[in-house]
């Protein structure tokens, strides 16, 4: 399946078992978040640090203004559908090379520890593996992080290597492929 070049021009959600929705955030949204701003109307519906930084904002532009797709370098808010909080957000990091794409994603610290981040990392798998583009996830964790080594070990990611990222911090990367991954996982 080829990623629609439409995918953010209307409203997206994907909803999954865990009370999870993932929403696109629009281009104009990208551009408020990239000024170190928030959309109006976004910050009365998310919880204290839920939203993505702006270098998530910035690195996304300029993704697509490579000409990248939007389906691969936008990001998504993490929506409780009991209340439509907005409890993080997540995404890919860049289109898939080699079969491979990263994915990223955050939740605020009020809301930790409920299953967002499980949810919404199950959902990004289902959508890269649907594309038929993609074989495998990358995850880059820090070690130090318990949480997110629960959330891919919870997946079935497997540890596939401690590297070091551009700032010399540790990270784990770890790979989910298709052939062992399936939403029964969850």
């Amino acid at each position: 399946m080829e990623a629609r070049a439409d995918f953010f021009t209307f409203p997206t959600s994907i909803k999954n078992n865990m009370s999870i929705s993932l929403q696109a955030i629009s281009i104009a949204e990208l551009n408020i978040f990239a000024t170190s701003g928030t959309p109006e109307g976004v910050a009365s519906r998310a919880a204290q640090g839920a939203l993505p930084p702006p270098h998530v904002a910035i690195r996304s532009l300029s993704q697509m203004a490579e000409g990248k797709s939007a389906f691969w370098c936008s990001t998504f808010y993490m929506v409780r559908n009991t209340d439509g909080l907005i409890v993080g957000s997540c995404g890919f990091k860049d289109a898939p090379l080699n079969g491979r794409i990263e994915i990223g994603y955050g939740v605020s610290p009020d809301c930790r520890k409920q299953g967002s981040a499980t949810a919404a990392v199950s959902a990004l798998l289902t959508l890269a593996f649907a594309t038929g583009e993609v074989h495998e996830v990358l995850a880059q964790v820090n070690p130090a992080n318990d949480a997110s080594i629960g959330v891919v070990r919870k997946l079935n990611f497997v540890n596939n290597g401690l590297a070091r990222d551009n700032h010399d911090e540790p990270l784990v990367q770890w790979l989910a492929r298709k052939p062992s991954w399936s939403r029964s996982n969850v």
